[in-house]
């Protein structure tokens, strides 16, 4: 049975009690996979801000901080944000900051907005308020960028599920992309 609230910041410090790098961001051909089809996806023109939510340790902020002027990465483990901060001390452009998104919402206004497998985290509720903060926060034809594994979860919702209903909540959105691989979908939007 799915949990019906979204997963809170000690959920996220248990998983990164045990080890840096608990879904194997850094060492996984899943992920490496992940990672060059997301950056392929948006790597058709520079950007001037980046807002990446959870961020976890930090590895796809590096990708994301060749291709942005200034990245903001948040995430809701204070130990995901402490490793980010480590792993990116050498990026300028790049900050870090512990923010329980929806609920915080960073400074200032992005034209791309990434969440990778994050927004199946959240609960219904939840996902309406990030529609709401996404809206507030996204300059002008600001892009999307969600991806999300297909597999089955014991999350409050599936990938599938994640994307559909934050479409819904954020109501009229451009598709540029919706591509579906082996082990996950990958969405890119734009804000009408």
């Amino acid at each position: 049975m799915r949990p019906d609230h979204s997963l809170d910041a000690r959920y996220f410090d248990d998983v990164f009690a045990s080890t840096d790098d608990p879904w194997s961001l850094a060492s996984s051909r899943y992920e490496a996979a992940k990672f060059e089809t997301s950056i392929a996806a948006i790597n058709d023109r520079r950007y001037a801000a980046c807002l990446e939510i959870g961020c976890a340790h930090g590895v796809f902020t590096q990708r994301l901080a060749q291709h942005c002027d200034t990245v903001t990465a948040v995430d809701i483990s204070q130990r995901a944000v402490d490793l980010a901060r480590v792993r990116n001390a050498a990026s300028s452009n790049v900050l870090v900051e512990r923010l329980a998104f929806p609920a915080d919402v960073p400074a200032g206004r992005f034209d791309l907005i990434a969440l990778s497998e994050v927004v199946y985290y959240w609960s219904d509720d939840d996902i309406a308020r990030a529609a709401e903060a996404i809206r507030h926060v996204a300059a002008p034809g600001c892009r999307l960028l969600l991806v999300h594994w297909t597999g089955e979860t014991d999350y409050p919702q599936t990938g599938d599920a994640a994307v559909t209903k934050l479409d819904a909540a954020l109501g009229s959105v451009i598709v540029e992309r919706a591509d579906r691989h082996a082990e996950f979908r990958l969405d890119l939007w734009r804000l009408a």
